[in-house]
């Protein structure tokens, strides 16, 4: 890489660092549904759509200028790069200890590409090659990767034992994409992928025709006791006090360093002396919604918590209300957690009617925010662009929220169990 390069790299050009691009993530999980690392995805802008060179650039620009850290949580980063990223070394703006480098199986593998990825592997970068089609010749890169990354719903299964094949007896791990059902999580790991990208663990198998488990409807009744203003010290600390696990965690969390609390905390009631309302309603929900969790992949509370943030910073700009909307956004994957349908939790919700409804997917004002941080985390720029102009709502603005609530969950203590 020339020196000119570098420096334009390092400097973040004023245009770009001043005019944000759409940055979203997408989670990749182990078999046991722990997080492993995050799909960082970038849209380009009217300026640099269609040429590759501009777009990459401004790709690597956004990760510098947001940085890997505080948008994975430390966790491993997953890129998309092209030949030019690589051969010009581009990618070195990042942190190799937290980079995987995604190198298209369609990119032509030169002399000058080829080298290029062995000197960045042997500078501490992990390579992937993605969009993997199965194809029966082994990958000329194969013995330099640690990871092949297949979109599952678009390979037969023969494609995919020529994959399995391919990497038998080494140690490349397979990642299936775009796994999106419970059933196609089921035959991947069948199958011997290591790692799963797309939304599968947010569709679980839901619970029919069976009423809500007692210590369910318990915590809800705690919820509807955090809503009122002010709180009636002697109504929730029993109503709290009747679920010891939900106590436990609670304590747990406000004796945390997350809380800064300088004497130990050990009732309810002076929990909530010592944190005041606004704080204690907030360290509750979280540990009700934890607790509500219980058993299903901590992912899910981490989306709900960046939903929660993301609706609450985005709704004075909606003229919405800041706190209803951060609770639109957290329970938004309750049926997820609970595997229980929204039409039977959304009744028994502490809400107003309008956000039952926005809850049960009617189109409302109230939902606009949450529209777009779900097509946001699909990575569906289109419908994004479409609600943002629908509801006169700055694009580049949400982009800036969503960033900031990610960042709010990655930097906060993984503090789910």
């Amino acid at each position: 890489m020339s020196n000119s390069q570098a420096s334009d790299l390092a400097s973040l050009p004023q245009k770009w660092s001043e005019e944000m691009h759409s940055i979203a993530r997408q989670p990749i999980l182990d078999p046991g549904g722990v997080v492993y690392g995050y799909e960082l995805l970038f849209h380009a802008d009217a300026e640099t759509d269609g040429n590759e060179i501009l777009a990459s650039r401004a790709v690597l620009d956004n990760i510098v200028l947001f940085g890997v850290e505080r948008l994975t949580g430390g966790l491993p980063a997953f890129v998309r790069c092209t030949a030019e990223a690589l051969t010009e070394r581009w990618v070195s703006v990042l942190p190799p200890d937290q980079t995987v480098l995604e190198i298209p199986e369609s990119l032509e593998v030169t002399p000058e590409l080829e080298a290029a990825c062995r000197e960045l592997k042997e500078a501490g970068f992990w390579l992937a090659l993605v969009d993997c089609t199965g194809t029966a010749e082994p990958h000329p890169l194969l013995e330099l990767l640690e990871y092949i990354k297949t979109d599952f719903s678009r390979l037969d299964v023969a494609a995919r034992q020529r994959m399995r094949q391919m990497v038998k007896g080494s140690s490349i791990s397979l990642v299936a994409e775009k796994i999106d059902t419970t059933e196609e999580y089921q035959i991947a790991q069948k199958e011997g992928f290591t790692f799963f990208q797309g939304f599968y663990f947010c569709h679980p198998e839901l619970l029919h025709g069976t009423r809500i488990p007692a210590n369910r409807m318990l915590q809800l009744d705690m919820l509807r006791h955090l809503q009122k203003e002010p709180l009636d010290l002697k109504k929730i600390g029993p109503v709290v006090l009747r679920d010891a696990a939900l106590v436990y965690r609670l304590l747990r969390l406000v004796n945390s360093p997350m809380c800064a609390v300088r004497q130990e905390v050990t009732s309810i009631e002076s929990a909530i002396m010592l944190l005041g309302e606004k704080t204690f309603r907030r360290i509750a929900n979280l540990a009700i919604l934890g607790e509500m969790n219980n058993g299903q992949p901590d992912e899910l509370l981490h989306m709900a918590l960046v939903r929660a943030r993301f609706c609450e910073l985005s709704a004075p700009h909606k003229g919405l209300d800041p706190a209803e909307q951060y609770m639109l956004g957290m329970f938004s994957l309750l049926p997820a957690m609970l595997r229980h349908t929204m039409e039977t939790l959304a009744p028994e919700l502490p809400l107003r009617a309008e956000i039952r409804e926005a809850l049960l997917g009617k189109d409302t004002d109230e939902r606009a925010l949450l529209s777009w941080i779900e097509s946001h985390e699909k990575n569906d720029v289109p419908v994004c662009c479409a609600l943002a102009k629908a509801h006169e709502l700055n694009q580049q603005r949400l982009t800036q929220f969503y960033v900031d609530a990610v960042v709010w969950d990655a930097t906060a203590p993984r503090r789910f169990s």
